[in-house]
């Protein structure tokens, strides 16, 4: 399950997985997605190693730096929703 995190400026949508385990290590994915003429734009991180996974559509390699930058400094926060089930907003 995917749960929302936050849209930035430009539209683009951040999400996140759940806290899931694989070979003992704890993971979160984080995908980034914006809409476009003819469908999406999607990134796709893998928590902790920081490894894009999935890569779709027209994002430079300068947007991708920035959404490193992004997931790099919000890792912290996004492990702790991904833990709890997601961002409780009242």
């Amino acid at each position: 399950m995917m749960y929302p995190y936050m849209t930035l400026e430009d539209g683009t949508e951040v999400t996140h997985s759940e806290l899931f385990q694989e070979n003992g290590v704890n993971k979160v994915l984080v995908h980034f997605e914006r809409p476009t003429a003819n469908g999406f734009d999607s990134v796709r991180c893998e928590l902790p190693s920081y490894t894009w996974t999935v890569w779709e559509g027209s994002y430079s390699p300068e947007e991708i730096d920035g959404f490193d930058r992004y997931v790099r400094s919000n890792a912290h926060l996004l492990y702790r929703y991904a833990a709890n089930g997601g961002l409780c907003v009242a």
